[in-house]
């Protein structure tokens, strides 16, 4: 074990402040944007160094990296201080790095931990800074670090760190800079307390040294698959596990992070009962001895309104206020027998039971009126998952919990939604929210390498609040992530846009997106190939010089899904690029490849824990999407109404989207995230009026028999602004509406007349249409059907059950005689069919006009007026399989 110094901690000073009500005053109240110095901190006047320094000012002079460096050491430099700053120097060109009690007369002198060496700098030293603060001075022939503390100086190194350059030998000149620094927060790090498969040994060291590097200087130890902390808090640890956890302990010491120890005794706990105290005290007793100062008790995730023991609803009876006085006594004990106890310990941390909002309660009550006040509480923000926070909710929740709060933020984990990656930045947190909280810690995603990405951003949110910017901040993370090289840079921009949207951050890939949006803006198909081309090789780049390689096995699915998807996005891009340019024969061989890539880009999984395979997500909405518009604007070329789309008012629950009901398959559904309220709206839209027939709407499913909407009417329109009413429901999942022969539509639409409590569930949304009449041989094979080879889709096929005998057609009706410019009829590559293409004239006769060949045939018709297109099979046809008979104007 490394010794810790004694100080006042970060959290002992959080608390203290608190208990005092001067939480909002004094040093900390700087750190939150009343700067020392009276000026503004400016984000870009830093080198890069992150997190954003709060003050940083160039000055005129500079120093010269010598070949010999002396490092001069005062009290407040320990081991891990000076291996930092040792190796940053080698890494400037110094060729010997030696200490001395004095300065050297030659060379470049390094004062660490001694803030008189900065009067030759003229700078202030660090003594009215708060906790963790530091002085950084570079010129006047020294460089010098100045904490306000052990871990002050410690960050002065780790600031120093970025801003020496990088050679091989010596002489390098560095300009000269004064850094005044503190953070915002006095708690800044992160909690591992997600469900899902749990971190290894090495990912959780990795980490630590993560957070020391970034100035997070808190990890709670809270994995839900450690079942000692869990079903087993009463028993000891095996060897080999407690010894892991020393491992921990003393990497977190050498980062200066407090490791937290989390036991959650919830789930079996006899509150009153002397033994459990006892137990919970010897519990940490044990980890206290492998060299652990600071210990929480979670208690959520548990119902308190069965208790555990009969003892329990004896002394309190029951109800939430009995739960949260039940709670109180079993952490006063801890608190009192074991914190108070224990010289050095930090302050004991919970997390309440409602640890999600700020609404009050007689729990919340009970905790605020009896939990000692030096104990700090947990809080995830109005939601388990905030999508945003801001000082009036902390001030709420500061006063409806009676305690300081540590804040633990559900982001970016993902074991809510295992199958993305959530790479944006932290977002939604207000400015000035970091000075009103004990701190900030964050629970990361069950990926630990890829995580480091938005971590980097909540530990620059965390250190100064002020100066913050997500995107800035995000952009500044992916260059240092990608260890400096550009290309690398570039390739991770582009995979962490397609995996960037989350509850924090909405907008799903904003800047592929935007490329889109050009894209059918412009028409520059040069830019958007570039772009698409660009994400299609990011994964192999990264693959390639990604510095660190527990990314690549992170995200291995999602780089594979992000180049199948740019793979089958540029084929689209190509399709739309062909038909415009008038090359359908081309343009429909790229249509029909897409089905295949897609199927591939969608077929990635990784093993989640328990063994199942879950399938990822990759710039879902936008990726999937633009080849959803691509199809369309094919479709529109080649003069077809293409497969029915669908839009709605309502969010989507998961992966339960909206195509989901128009599929065909009755097992699959989309399913709404709330409930709707009157005006909510479901719609299809078959892409250009179309006569129509029945409408079918099948909603609900087994086990959400509810789900489903109440009270509404199916309504119809042409133009999308002007509604006619099909038919009215009322408590009916499943409704059918006969429409009236010669009905015209484009839109079809489910809208609710009531609010209601319970979500939606939509099995199928069938839109019949009855134009043009399709009939003849040979017989459409099982699973197919004749309707298909003219039904304004290319993507569903008509599929003969046999070969054609002689004399078979396959007719298409056009309703009434009009004039036919063009007849295009297409077919899967492969296909063998042989036919004539005819025209019924006006007296009844039939005219060829061309003969089919090859998948993509186009006939100019020459306006010639026609009431019915069809297909004369010659004798010796393969039996035919046709996607589409498209009759042009």
């Amino acid at each position: 074990m490394t010794p810790r110094p004694p100080r006042l901690t970060a959290m002992a000073a959080a608390a203290a402040l608190f208990a005092g009500g001067l939480l909002t005053t004094g040093p900390v109240a700087q750190a939150a944007g009343n700067r020392p110095d009276g000026a503004p901190a400016k984000a870009q006047d830093a080198p890069a160094i992150t997190p954003t320094p709060q003050s940083v000012r160039n000055r005129s002079d500079r120093i010269t990296i010598s070949p010999t460096v002396t490092l001069v050491t005062g009290e407040a430099a320990d081991r891990s201080t000076l291996g930092v700053v040792t190796a940053a120097l080698r890494k400037a060109g110094a060729q010997r790095v030696v200490r001395a009690t004095r300065p050297a007369r030659n060379g470049l002198n390094v004062h660490i931990g001694d803030a008189g060496a900065l009067a030759a700098l003229e700078l202030e030293g660090p003594s009215e800074l708060p906790a963790d603060g530091y002085v950084l001075g570079i010129g006047a022939g020294r460089i010098v670090l100045a904490g306000k503390d052990t871990t002050g100086t410690y960050y002065a190194a780790q600031t120093l760190r970025q801003i020496l350059p990088q050679r091989a030998h010596p002489g390098a000149r560095v300009a000269g800079i004064a850094v005044r620094d503190w953070p915002g927060t006095a708690l800044r790090g992160v909690i591992e307390g997600f469900y899902g498969t749990p971190w290894s040994h090495e990912a959780r060291l990795d980490q630590l040294d993560y957070y020391g590097e970034h100035k997070m200087n808190i990890y709670v130890y809270s994995p839900k698959d450690d079942a000692y902390l869990r079903e087993k808090w009463r028993d000891a640890y095996p060897a080999d596990q407690l010894a892991q956890i020393r491992d921990l302990t003393d990497r977190a010491v050498q980062r200066h992070v407090e490791f937290t120890y989390a036991l959650s005794p919830g789930l079996s706990v006899c509150y009153s009962s002397d033994a459990d105290a006892k137990a919970l005290v010897d519990k940490f007793q044990t980890i206290w001895d492998i060299g652990v100062r600071t210990f929480a008790v979670p208690l959520d995730d548990i119902s308190y309104t069965d208790w555990n023991c009969d003892a329990d609803k004896a002394k309190w009876g029951t109800g939430g206020g009995a739960a949260g006085a039940a709670q109180a006594y079993l952490l006063n004990k801890v608190n009192q027998e074991f914190i108070a106890t224990h010289p050095g310990a930090e302050p004991l941390q919970m997390v309440p039971t409602e640890y999600y909002n700020v609404t009050p309660s007689p729990y919340k009550a009970a905790l605020s009126e009896q939990l000692d006040p030096d104990v700090l509480v947990e809080w995830t923000g109005v939601g388990v998952v905030a999508p945003t926070m801001t000082v009036a909710q902390a001030d709420a929740a500061r006063k409806v919990f009676g305690h300081p709060i540590l804040t633990w933020d559900n982001y970016p984990v993902n074991d809510y939604a295992t199958n993305r990656l959530l790479l944006g930045p932290f977002n939604g947190r207000e400015k000035g929210l970091p000075g009103r909280l004990a701190g900030i810690t964050a629970n990361p995603m069950i990926q630990p390498y890829a995580s480091k990405l938005s971590l980097y951003t909540v530990a620059d949110y965390a250190w100064n609040d002020a100066a913050y910017d997500p995107r800035t901040s995000w952009g500044r993370g992916l260059k240092e992530y990608a260890g400096g090289d550009t290309r690398t840079e570039q390739a991770l921009r582009a995979f962490a846009d397609v995996n960037y949207s989350s509850a924090l951050n909405t907008g799903k890939a904003p800047e592929l997106s935007a490329e889109f949006a050009r894209y059918w803006d412009s028409g520059d198909a040069k830019r958007l190939t570039s772009v698409l081309a660009g994400l299609g090789a990011a994964p192999a780049r990264l693959r390639a010089d990604l510095p660190d390689r527990g990314f690549i096995e992170d995200s291995g699915p999602w780089l594979d899904a992000t180049e199948a998807w740019a793979t089958a996005a540029r084929t689209a891009l190509g399709m739309v690029e062909a038909a415009r340019a008038g090359d359908g024969d081309r343009a429909w061989a790229l249509r029909q490849q897409l089905p295949a890539q897609v199927e591939r880009a969608k077929s990635f999984t990784y093993t989640g824990l328990g063994g199942g395979k879950v399938p990822v997500l990759v710039g879902d909405g936008k990726l999937d999407g633009f080849i959803e518009a691509a199809t369309a604007e094919h479709d529109r070329i080649l003069g077809v109404s293409g497969r029915p789309t669908a839009s709605t008012s309502l969010g989507t629950y998961q992966s339960n989207t909206l195509a989901r009901m128009l599929d065909g398959d009755d097992s699959t559904y989309f399913w709404s995230d709330g409930a709707p309220a009157a005006g909510d709206q479901l719609t299809v839209d078959l892409g250009e009026a179309r006569d129509i027939g029945d409408v079918t709407l099948a909603m609900g499913k087994p086990g959400s028999t509810e789900d489903y909407l109440h009270a509404g009417v199916l309504e119809y329109s042409v133009d999308g602004q002007n509604w006619t009413t099909l038919t009215g429901f009322s408590d009916k999942p499943d409704v059918t509406a006969t429409v009236p022969a010669g009905t015209e539509a484009r839109y079809v639409r489910a809208r609710a007349t009531a609010g209601q409590n319970s979500w939606v569930v939509v099995r199928e949304f069938h839109v019949a249409t009855t134009d043009g009449e399709i009939t003849g041989n040979p017989p459409a094979a099982d699973g197919s059907a004749l309707r298909s080879a003219a039904d304004g889709d290319p993507a569903s096929l008509y599929r003969a059950a046999r070969a054609p005998e002689a004399g078979e057609t396959l007719e298409v009706g056009l309703v009434a005689a009009r004039a036919v410019g063009s007849v295009t009829v297409l077919q899967p590559a492969g296909s063998r069919a042989a036919a004539d293409i005819q025209l019924r004239n006006a007296d009844g006769s039939w005219q060829t006009i061309g003969t089919l060949d090859g998948p993509y045939t186009s006939v100019d018709a020459a306006g010639r007026t026609a009431d019915a297109v069809r297909l004369a099979w010659h004798t010796g046809s393969a039996a035919p399989v046709i996607a589409e008979v498209v009759v042009g104007k």
